[in-house]
């Protein structure tokens, strides 16, 4: 859903119609909810990406605080790194790489017939993908503790009004 939309135009009023009815208590289920439904609203799919990103670093920031091991802290934060900076290199720069690739490689008169991935790409994939990156770093370096509410986590990854100014 674009914010400049008609959706978009009934979505924010009703959200936050509903926010300032509902108990403190339960606002942030409203929010995520809410938020959730931003990002499906581009593709249904695509959720997977945001909550499979955010379980990995929810978890690896939880481990990273509890262990003591520097070496093991330093693994956890590369896995961290190579699953979100994966996910978005697929999503986001594989056709450019693959294709750059290709017109490379044909300025040596070598055929290539480069792999093109046809998928959409996934509203606010950067903005989602630097927020629990920004996040794991912080806890890896102290800086921070890791958020124990998986729910309030969530939320913080994938609010969407933050994300309208970032969509890809």
């Amino acid at each position: 859903m674009l914010f400049n939309s008609i959706h978009f135009l009934i979505f924010f009023p009703l959200i936050v119609l509903l926010y300032f009815s509902l108990s403190h208590k339960y606002r942030w289920i409203l929010l995520l909810l809410a938020s959730y439904y931003f990002y499906m609203s581009w593709k249904v799919e695509y959720v997977i990406l945001i909550i499979f990103s955010t379980l990995v670093d929810y978890f690896v920031a939880i481990a990273i605080a509890k262990e003591d091991d520097k070496r093991i802290k330093k693994t956890l934060l590369f896995t961290s790194i190579l699953v979100n900076v994966g996910l978005l290199f697929v999503f986001k720069y594989f056709n450019f790489v693959s294709d750059s690739l290709r017109l490379v490689l044909a300025n040596f008169s070598i055929q290539f017939s480069a792999p093109t991935l046809n998928i959409l790409l996934p509203v606010g994939i950067s903005f989602y993908t630097f927020q629990t990156l920004g996040y794991t770093i912080d806890v890896y370096r102290g800086k921070i503790n890791p958020e124990k509410h998986l729910g309030i986590f969530a939320l913080y990854v994938s609010f969407f009004p933050t994300a309208c100014s970032w969509t890809d």
